[in-house]
Formats: structure tokens, C-alpha cells, sequence
């Protein structure tokens, strides 16, 4: 156990973490987080593949999630309760811009009949924060939490524009883009440009590169100081709009709902 503990000390010191990085807690999350869309349930092994952990500690975490109910179990397959949407709540409820985002969401999708989101940057995913949905939406469309990879989206090169240089520079060195669909590009030094001039044209705009069948336009929402804090975006089905009228019909809407939410974010 002495000689455990020695090593773990070791590998955080090396990491740069510090002495007072929790281990185990950093396990515990990382058993969650595996838990997704493509990967509702797992066994123990499964989880323990994800997460790159030794089995041993996979089951104590996955253990301890199961008690605190996080986790329910079958005795074979592991999957999340619902209890793990008061974490997601927890910050809903504490971060102010949430409810200003929805309401803008609510207002962009009632006037014009589609889609509509608020996202912001968490490592190299755009997650939604605010969404609302047409009515013919509802059983399949993606809402809060909904997470999809920053560099081939619309809501994610927005955010990704708002970087500074240093950090956007670190997004791209450590990125390895996948295709999700035949039209997402992945070389680096076109993702730059698009990235770049989404920064120069206040808007980004996405066709079918994170899902067929679908394109996205999006722009920045900036607070008091000019700091972009989210980004908010249309998306619609390829038939009710293509990227001209997109831009002719949608962005100034957009920009206006995100002019109009800079003193209500932080």
C-alpha cells in the first residue's frame, strides 16, 4: 500500500497536479463520464477498457456510484440513474447565463419554427447549455448536455474563434480530427482558416460536417466586455434552407439575440 501511494504521489508530481489532487474522485468521475450515447450500459470490463483503469478499481468506483445511486446494476451491465442530472442541474441552476440563453432559445425557435441552441466550450466538445425545438423535434432532438466535437461544428468554431492565441493554438496541437460524416473536413490547416474566419466574420456556419442531412449557423455571445461566453446557433434539416437563405434569413436574428443577451451574461 506504501509503495501504492508512493507511486500515485509520484505520478501527480510529475503531472503537476499537486498534493492535494483527489485520486480516487478523479477515478470516480472518469467511470461516469464513460457512460454515454454509444455506450448506455457496460460491464465492469467495459468500463475498465474506457476508462484505461485497473479493474479493481473500476469496481470499487463503480461500487461506490451504485450506492450513491449514480449507478443502477443488474449484477452483469452498469448503467446511469437519473440522479446524475442534479450534477448537470447543479450547474444549470448556478450559472446565471443558463436561464438568459434558454429564453433567447425559446424566442429564436418560436419566430422562426427550428431549432435552436446555446452551447459553450468544455476541452474540445461544444456542449449545449439552452435548447429549444420545433414540436416536430421533440422525440428525437438533442438537448442540454448534448455534446458534439468543436472543430466540425458551427456552435464549436464560434467558441473556438473567441480563444485567445495561446489557447487556440493548444486546441489544435493536441486535436485529431475524425470524419463524423463525408463532408467533415479534418485537415488542420483548413480547420484553422475556418476557425479564423469565423472570428473575422462574427459567424460560423456548419454544412453537414456533424451529422448529414443537417447544417448549422452560428454566432458568439459576448458579456459586457467582449469576452464570448457562449455561442448561439439555428440548425435545420438540409430541404428548409440552404446556407444562403440561412445567412439572409437567420443571422441577423442571431446576432441580435446575442447583442441583446451581452449585459445578461457573465
Amino acid at each position: 500500500m506504501t509503495r501504492l501511494r508512493a507511486a500515485d504521489a509520484e505520478k501527480r508530481q510529475q503531472s503537476g497536479l499537486g498534493p492535494d489532487f483527489l485520486e480516487a474522485l478523479a477515478r470516480g468521475l472518469s467511470v461516469l463520464a464513460a457512460f454515454g450515447g454509444e455506450r448506455p450500459q457496460m460491464t465492469l470490463s467495459d468500463v475498465a477498457r474506457a476508462v484505461d483503469l485497473p479493474r479493481a478499481t473500476v469496481r470499487r468506483a463503480l461500487y461506490t456510484m451504485e450506492q450513491l445511486g449514480y449507478l443502477d446494476s443488474d449484477g452483469r451491465l452498469f448503467r446511469l440513474t437519473p440522479q446524475v442530472l442534479r450534477l448537470a442541474g447543479a450547474y444549470l441552476g448556478s450559472a446565471g447565463n443558463a436561464t438568459a440563453l434558454q429564453a433567447a432559445c425559446d424566442a429564436l425557435c418560436h419566430e422562426f419554427d427550428e431549432a435552436c441552441s446555446a452551447a459553450v466550450l468544455d476541452g474540445d466538445m461544444a456542449v449545449m447549455t439552452a435548447h429549444a425545438s420545433p414540436s416536430r423535434y421533440l422525440s428525437s432532438a438533442p438537448g442540454t448536455g448534448f455534446r458534439v466535437p468543436a472543430f466540425c461544428s458551427a456552435l464549436g468554431r464560434v467558441l473556438l474563434a473567441g480563444l485567445d492565441d495561446t489557447a487556440r493554438a493548444g486546441f489544435f496541437a493536441a486535436l485529431q480530427p475524425q470524419a463524423l460524416t463525408p463532408k467533415t473536413e479534418t485537415d488542420i490547416t483548413a480547420l484553422r482558416k475556418l476557425v479564423l474566419k469565423a472570428a473575422a466574420d462574427g459567424f460560423a456556419l456548419s454544412d453537414q460536417e456533424a451529422e448529414l442531412g443537417f447544417r448549422s449557423l452560428a454566432v458568439p455571445v459576448r458579456r459586457f466586455d467582449g469576452r464570448v461566453v457562449a455561442a448561439l446557433n439555428i440548425g435545420v434539416r438540409i430541404e428548409r434552407a440552404t446556407p444562403k437563405q440561412m445567412k439572409d434569413s437567420f443571422l441577423p436574428a442571431l446576432l441580435a439575440a446575442a447583442e441583446g443577451l451581452r449585459d445578461r451574461v457573465v
